[in-house]
């Protein structure tokens, strides 16, 4: 890691905690009412700004800029981000349709993975060759999940950040340990960005990230899985190809699964909001917002102990941290669906 990387976090939280407290008073007057699905039901109807995506982007590149001079794949990869931020905003505002989102979460996420031909290495993990096809269409398809599983956890004041919180400062202590500096750089100026955010979004939050801030960070935390080099020295091919990074994003992924089998088997269409989100559940068991936020902060850390032992775990010890992983993910989805949804 670099020497001025901390004096970088210092200056980038400030200037994340400058421009949110800006927007918190200009925008003091406004209505904020983003238009809705009549059949749509939500945590909570404030008239908070969703704006914090804004300041989060901006803080974000000016504090990737002190780094140094960026390399064509991160300029690339930085400026579609930016692009599908816009497209959050205008979603925030006049309730973009989502195959209209969809639509530019694809195309802005296609066009560097191809551009820049990086991808994760799906064809060796299944033995298969077909020219990097499903290499690219993978991870495509990853990165837009993952995009859509931030979004969808952005349910609730602070869990958001909470949640990529603890995905950024994971992957700075595994990048850092594994040498990958630069992936090391940009996780902890985007977790001192969300740092200086959190101060306005904690219960009750003043601010709100919305589909702009959502989105971006989604993009961003994807594009770090794609990445990561990952080489475990061990001779097993699963343990070579399947990334730990991948494994940071179990809260997204663990909560896009449950609405997804829920309102199927509900007959909603995923794409409308709901209270039926893993911390709604937890909310409507007695928890306060806080104290759902301590529980996924406390399991987070869990996790990742898990996650450093499918690491740095030798030979079958960490194909037992993984199966150990795979087991409590399959327990969790199974306890927490059968959670009654905050009414």
């Amino acid at each position: 890691m670099q020497l001025n990387i901390y004096y970088t976090a210092i200056l980038t939280f400030i200037l994340s905690g400058i421009l949110n407290w800006g927007i918190l008073h200009i925008t003091k007057s406004f209505k904020f009412k983003k238009a809705s699905d009549k059949n749509e039901q939500r945590l909570k109807d404030k008239n908070i700004p969703p704006l914090g995506g804004i300041s989060t982007a901006i803080a974000f590149f000016i504090g990737v800029s002190f780094l140094g001079d960026a390399n064509y794949n991160f300029a690339l990869i930085g400026f579609f981000a930016l692009m599908l931020s816009v497209v959050g905003a205008v979603d925030d505002f006049f309730n973009l349709k989502w195959k209209t989102k969809l639509f530019f979460q694809f195309l802005f996420v296609a066009v560097p993975i191809i551009n820049l031909d990086i991808f994760l290495n799906i064809e060796s993990l299944l033995n298969f060759d077909f020219n990097n096809l499903i290499n690219y269409f993978g991870s495509i398809l990853w990165i837009v999940l993952l995009i859509n599983a931030i979004n969808f956890i952005d349910n609730m004041d602070g869990l958001a950040v909470v949640v990529t919180g603890s995905i950024c400062y994971q992957s700075i202590i595994l990048t850092y340990v594994l040498n990958q500096n630069k992936l090391t750089d940009i996780s902890v100026v985007l977790l001192f960005v969300l740092l200086g955010f959190f101060i306005f979004n904690f219960p009750p939050a003043k601010l709100y990230l919305g589909d702009s801030g959502s989105l971006f960070i989604g993009f961003c935390l994807g594009f770090l899985s794609i990445l990561f080099t990952w080489n475990s020295g061990q001779q097993y091919t699963l343990s070579y190809t399947l990334s730990p990074l991948i494994l940071f994003f179990t809260i997204p992924l663990l909560d896009f699964l449950i609405i997804l089998e829920g309102r199927y088997k509900r007959g909603v269409s995923p794409t409308t909001g709901g209270t039926d989100h893993i911390s709604h559940r937890l909310l409507a068991t007695g928890f306060s917002e806080k104290k759902v936020l301590l529980i996924f902060k406390i399991y987070s850390i869990f996790n990742f102990f898990i996650i450093l032992g499918y690491v740095f775990l030798n030979n079958v010890f960490s194909m037992i941290a993984l199966m150990a992983y795979l087991v409590q993910f399959l327990f969790l989805f199974n306890y927490i669906k059968k959670l009654d949804i905050l009414k």
